[in-house]
């Protein structure tokens, strides 16, 4: 369902949005996160 779809997710180094972005992935979606906090976290 998500693939060939490009998703951009905000604050995805933690709860919700890392949750998002996870499962999105998952599910064949190109994702780019943005985060605020460590690079580290993000990855």
């Amino acid at each position: 369902m998500l693939r060939n779809k490009t998703a951009v997710i905000t604050g995805a180094s933690r709860g919700i949005g890392r949750a998002i972005a996870i499962k999105m992935a998952k599910n064949g979606a190109n994702i780019a996160v943005l985060y605020g906090g460590s690079q580290e976290a993000a990855e």
